[in-house]
C-alpha cells in the first residue's frame, strides 16, 4: 500500500511538474509571439523605409536624366544666339539683291543654314496676325488701325525658339485702339 501511496504522490508531483512546465512553455510561447510581432513590425517599417528610399532614388534618377537632357538641349544656346546675327544679315541682304542669280544662291545658303540650325532645335516664332504674347514678342510700337487691339501687324525682327525656350522674342508692331469713334 505504501507503494501505491508513493506512486500516487509521484504521479501527483509529476502532474504538478508537467503543469508547471506547460505554464512555463505557454509563457515562453507568449513571449516569443510578442517578440515575433515586434520584429515583424520592425521588419515592415524597414521594408517601407526601403521602398520609400527606392522611390526617392528613382525620382532623383529621373530628375537627373531630365536635367541632363535639358542641359544638353540648351548647351548650344549661346552659339545659336550668336549665329542669329547671320540669319538677320541674310534677311536684310536678300531684298536688296538685284541679280536673280545671286539672290537665288544666297537664298540657298540661307535655307541650308536654317536647316542646320533647325536640326539643333531652332525654329522661328510665327507672329504676324496673331495676338500679342509678352512671352514670345516685344512690342516696339502701336499703330492705330481697324484690327482688333493687340493683334500683331508686322514683324520688325524675327524671334526664335531653341527647343521650347524663347532665345529671342520677336520685335513687333501691334494694333492699337482706333480713336475715331
Amino acid at each position: 500500500m505504501l507503494k501505491s501511496v508513493k506512486k500516487s504522490m509521484q504521479v501527483s508531483m509529476d502532474t504538478d511538474d508537467v503543469q508547471q512546465k506547460i505554464q512555463l512553455l505557454t509563457e515562453e510561447i507568449e513571449r516569443l509571439k510578442k517578440e515575433l510581432d515586434e520584429k515583424t513590425v520592425l521588419a515592415e517599417e524597414r521594408l517601407n523605409r526601403q521602398k520609400y528610399l527606392q522611390a526617392e532614388f528613382d525620382n532623383y534618377r529621373k530628375w537627373s536624366e531630365k536635367e541632363k537632357g535639358a542641359v544638353i538641349a540648351l548647351a548650344n544656346e549661346d552659339l545659336v544666339n550668336d549665329l542669329l546675327v547671320i540669319l538677320d544679315d541674310f534677311d536684310r541682304a536678300l531684298p536688296s539683291l538685284e541679280q536673280e542669280k545671286n539672290k537665288e544662291g544666297i537664298l540657298m545658303i540661307q535655307k541650308k543654314f536654317l536647316k542646320i540650325l533647325s536640326g539643333y532645335g531652332l525654329h522661328p516664332i510665327d507672329c504676324v496676325g496673331k495676338k500679342f504674347d509678352p512671352n514670345f514678342h516685344d512690342a516696339l510700337c502701336r499703330e492705330q488701325c481697324d484690327k482688333e487691339p493687340d493683334t500683331i501687324l508686322s514683324e520688325i525682327e524675327k524671334g526664335y525658339m531653341l527647343k521650347s525656350k524663347v532665345i529671342r522674342p520677336s520685335k513687333v508692331v501691334i494694333a492699337g485702339k482706333n480713336e475715331r469713334t
